[in-house]
């Protein structure tokens, strides 16, 4: 297993609808991430559509994409050209008809997988849109290994936890925060890295007309969920951070939590009145 391996978390506009032109953006952020030494690239949640919930609903042709798509054509040669590996959002058609919103992966083959669902979908419109996940999924990259989670997935400590039951060295979550968001943002993702000792890469978008207007903030936690590396709350902007064993190692042992942590925490409980 490598030592240490270096990521990217991407902060940035999508053009509502514009799969074409959000693909080319992305696969230009991908390359820049890359001449920073980036090998795993995280961009935002549906960011090839962009996260317009009226619009997807109004044109799920237009807006949805298959891991065969031919539109994915410059994140398949940027992730081969560049051997980085890609995680970015997009509502995907399934065989089966079902619509989701997901996390695909595109490896440094540029072959493009559909690898995880999210599991916990935000409100009504999301819930009227796409079908939820059933199951976690975990990337494996050079000994490294990674949680996939999609934005409100990361509000809920038992999605990051089932991850760390897969022994996980990183968590990863493509999100869409709007502005107004930034008390919520700035504290969960921060707290799942604490809570498993684990690293985060969290990607969010920019821009964008209300209500659909999102608040950037693209950052990378270490495993005691200290900033390593923040975007602004404006701008396209990628940052990015070395992740070591050595730093999880020590985090691990200082603070050993996950090892410690109550399989059952549940169990009887007395009740007191007032």
């Amino acid at each position: 297993m490598r030592e240490t391996l270096t990521v990217a978390a991407v902060q940035a506009y999508a053009e509502p609808g514009d799969i074409p032109g959000n693909t080319a953006r992305a696969a230009a952020l991908v390359s820049e991430a890359a001449d920073a030494g980036a090998e795993l690239v995280v961009l935002p949640e549906l960011f090839l559509s962009a996260y317009q919930l009226d619009l997807l609903a109004l044109d799920p042709a237009g807006t949805d994409v298959t891991p065969q798509d031919a539109r994915l054509d410059p994140l398949r040669a940027v992730a081969r050209d560049r051997a980085a590996v890609v995680v970015i959002g997009a509502a995907v058609r399934r065989p089966d008809g079902s619509r989701t919103c997901s996390a695909l992966v595109v490896d440094r083959a540029g072959e493009v997988r559909d690898a995880y669902a999210k599991q916990n979908l935000c409100g009504a419109q999301e819930q009227a849109l796409f079908a939820a996940g059933t199951s976690g999924a975990t990337l494996h990259l050079d000994g490294w290994r990674f949680g996939l989670g999609v934005c409100y997935d990361g509000c809920f400590p038992e999605h990051a936890r089932a991850a760390t039951e897969d022994d996980v060295h990183g968590l990863l979550y493509p999100s869409a925060y709007v502005r107004g968001s930034e008390h919520r943002r700035d504290i969960y993702y921060p707290a799942r890295a604490l809570d498993n000792t684990s690293y985060v890469v969290f990607a969010n978008p920019v821009g964008g007309a209300e209500p659909w207007s999102f608040n950037g903030g693209a950052a990378i936690f270490d495993p005691e969920g200290r900033t390593l590396a923040k975007g602004p709350l404006d701008g396209d902007r990628v940052v990015t951070a070395v992740l070591t064993l050595e730093q999880l190692a020590f985090t691990r042992t200082g603070h050993p939590m996950v090892r410690d942590r109550p399989r059952d925490a549940g169990g009887a409980r007395d009740r007191w009145d007032g």
